[in-house]
């Protein structure tokens, strides 16, 4: 938590907004502790962000639960507007920006990498951008269920196959993907053979960075995205939720850029 670059983004976007009297802080909170804390929040308070695990206590505190949110089972957003608690996952709102800004469109096939609450999601994510053919590669099929329980409630149908101890078997369903999304943490994905030219690829790895598999996939001739994209984006469509002002993407990439730099 405390090294979160969240503080990073909002607080870039209050002061290009204007909104000088804004703070955003951080606060050590666990899943016990959260409806006690929400609870006592004043009148003063726009939003929550939220990171695991209380993405999926968040829906048990909340008033309103957006569809997606719903959909997916976890909410790493509470706004708090007019006396009651909205739940949404504006990492979906991520993925789909970083995605559809690096050209990808309706169609093609995906593959998505890992089962756990990102994998959610990004299925989401393919499915608002209108990708059906969607083939989600997993270490065992029966750590899978709550990733099947999401693809239900969003009326997607991806084949899930535990392929990801095989690396050979994973390298042929990543062979011709037009895109790739990969949720698996740190150097999980390395052994992998990324897919070729054309291909996007998102590693939702941003440190250290490049992943040898984003390197792999690059010099391939894939467009390779890392995730302090997906983290923009998702932080963007937080500071509309909580402000009702349109996102200022070019100073909150800027602020997160020299964030990360100085950080190196």
């Amino acid at each position: 938590m405390r090294h979160s670059l969240s503080p990073v983004l909002h607080g870039a976007a209050y002061a290009a907004l204007g909104l000088h009297d804004w703070d955003y802080d951080l606060v050590e909170c666990d899943e016990a502790g959260l409806p006690g804390f929400v609870a006592g929040l004043g009148p003063e308070w726009a939003g929550l962000s939220l990171t695991m695990p209380l993405k999926r206590v968040a829906l048990e505190v909340a008033d309103d639960v957006s569809p997606r949110a719903a959909a997916t089972g976890a909410a790493n957003t509470l706004v708090l507007r007019d006396g009651r608690r909205r739940a949404e996952n504006t990492d979906i709102a991520g993925i789909v920006a970083t995605l559809s800004r690096a050209g990808v469109r309706p169609g093609g096939r995906a593959v998505v990498l890992g089962a756990g609450g990102t994998a959610q999601a990004a299925l989401a994510a393919l499915v608002d951008l209108g990708i059906d053919d969607v083939t989600v590669l997993v270490r065992a099929l029966d750590r899978a269920g709550e990733l099947r329980a999401a693809a239900t409630r969003l009326g997607a149908h991806p084949a899930i196959r535990a392929d990801l101890t095989d690396p050979v078997r994973a390298g042929t369903a990543l062979t011709g993907a037009d895109v790739v999304v990969s949720t698996l943490p740190g150097d999980a994905a390395d052994p992998l053979t990324g897919p070729g030219p054309g291909a996007v690829v998102l590693d939702v790895v941003y440190a250290p960075w490049p992943t040898r598999f984003a390197a792999a996939a690059a010099a391939a001739g894939a467009t390779v995205l890392s995730g302090l994209e997906m983290l923009l984006h998702q932080a963007v469509a937080q500071v509309e939720l909580m402000t009702g002002e349109p996102g200022p993407v070019a100073p909150m990439r800027a602020a997160l850029e020299a964030a990360v730099a100085a950080r190196v």
